[in-house]
């Protein structure tokens, strides 16, 4: 079984002859069924002598709170290549490089070929000879397990590296599905620990790290340093399980807020986006391209000043001694004077239908009559490959969430240019989505 190798480092951190930082050295992780068949085989050199591959285990000091569906720990087995010339080296618990102290257990900063080019780069476009490498913002981090060195020029750590989440591999597996890089989940100073083993040479150590183990349970913890929660299994490419939150039952993202139920019974945390996104397709549902949104104290308004517009009826005050029973007027082409009488309401209307109405199938609307606004509804394709689009409100409706508000508050705008009447904004309460309980 072999693990993806990251590329040695091959840029001078000190003044040495070769001008590479070399590391002879490799850490091969294996089946530990192998380890039964080199007891009883051993290989040997061109020269004639044993060499010794002995297989050790390496419990990994990672333990996330997540599971993997293959194996159940981190631990492995591995080999170092050439092993004789490894163990025959001094086991150190700390190494001194340009006067920083860095321990065995501890995190560290790992200079790659791109941070080295890019500061030899800027050495050559200053004239100046390359310095020590500093750190730079896309260098590797890593874990050390285990220092070893022969003599002050020739000093090794063997290491698990972490992975910056753009760094996933491809075909890595989280849950059911195959990802690959960052996803949405991943905060900006998240680490993914692993148990890819590698062994390098401690002149390519750029500074110390500070990485710390956020326990999901602990949300209310602000993680202001790098930090990790999920791991990698290097073996398998599976990644641990995370907690699932909110409705979606995805993963919360440490950078963003979450908005929280205060019901005992509930208790659950959910996103923003998926709160909005709910409250947006309910607004749809409801008022959809041309319906007004009208609150409580919008029907009020309109009823008062519809009692004002209104006209009197025969039965008000003023009003009986003015109206008369009906008119009836003639059409516009004659000249007759208009005959003032007592009309039937219930004689049938009689008429030939106007030229507009011949022409488009129906009578003149009746003007204050209901009528389709806004953009017409899109034809639905007949080829069956059209799919509808999951955020149907997008250009009518838009919503902000204020949880500065006591309680926390929906605050919905009308974007629809063709609504005139009703509400353009309106508050609502916060719903819970697992519960349906009001956030407050």
């Amino acid at each position: 079984m072999s693990t993806r190798k990251r590329p040695r480092q091959s840029e001078p951190v000190e003044q040495a002859a070769d001008n590479k930082a070399e590391c002879p050295f490799s850490a091969v992780v294996v089946d530990p069924k192998e380890k039964e068949q080199k007891n009883k085989k051993r290989r040997r050199t061109t020269g004639g002598d044993e060499e010794h591959t002995k297989i050790s285990l390496q419990a990994s000091p990672f333990s996330p709170s997540g599971t993997f569906k293959t194996h159940a720990t981190m631990d492995v087995h591995y080999r170092v290549e050439p092993a004789k010339r490894w163990t025959d080296m001094t086991r150190y618990n700390s190494f001194v490089l340009n006067n920083t102290k860095y321990f065995s257990e501890g995190f560290i900063f790992v200079a790659n070929d791109a941070s080295i080019e890019r500061q030899k780069n800027l050495a050559n476009a200053e004239g100046k000879k390359p310095a020590p490498l500093e750190r730079s913002a896309d260098d590797w981090v890593a874990r050390i397990l285990e220092i070893r060195a022969s003599d002050e020029h020739h000093v090794y750590a063997r290491v698990f590296w972490m992975y910056w989440p753009d760094e996933l591999p491809k075909n890595t597996r989280d849950g059911n599905k195959l990802v690959k890089g960052r996803q949405p989940y991943h905060g900006s100073r998240e680490l993914i620990a692993s148990n890819h083993m590698d062994i390098i040479n401690v002149v390519s150590v750029t500074s110390q790290a500070s990485v710390n183990h956020w326990l999901e349970e602990n949300d209310a913890e602000i993680q202001e340093n790098l930090y990790w929660r999920q791991a990698l299994d290097i073996r398998t490419f599976e990644l641990s399980s995370l907690l699932p939150i909110c409705k979606c039952n995805r993963p919360g993202n440490p950078d963003e807020v979450l908005i929280g139920c205060s019901t005992p019974e509930c208790n659950k945390w959910m996103h923003k986006p998926c709160i909005k996104h709910d409250a947006l397709m309910r607004i749809y549902n409801e008022l959809g391209h041309d319906k007004p949104h009208v609150s409580a104290e919008s029907k009020d308004k309109l009823s008062a000043k519809d009692e004002v517009q209104r006209p009197l009826s025969p039965t008000e005050t003023g009003a009986a001694g003015l109206a008369q029973d009906s008119i009836g007027v003639l059409s516009s082409g004659t000249k007759d004077n208009v005959d003032v009488s007592g009309a039937n309401d219930d004689a049938p209307a009689t008429g030939k239908k106007s030229a507009e109405t011949e022409k488009n199938g129906s009578e003149t609307p009746v003007p204050g009559s209901a009528r389709r606004g806004g953009r017409p509804k899109k034809q639905a394709e007949t080829n069956g490959d059209a799919k509808p689009s999951d955020k149907p409100y997008e250009g009518l409706f838009d919503v902000e969430i204020r949880v500065d508000m006591n309680p926390p508050q929906l605050i919905f705008t009308d974007l629809r240019e063709n609504i005139k009447d009703g509400d353009k904004e309106w508050n609502e309460p916060i719903m819970c989505l697992c519960c349906g309980n009001q956030c407050i």
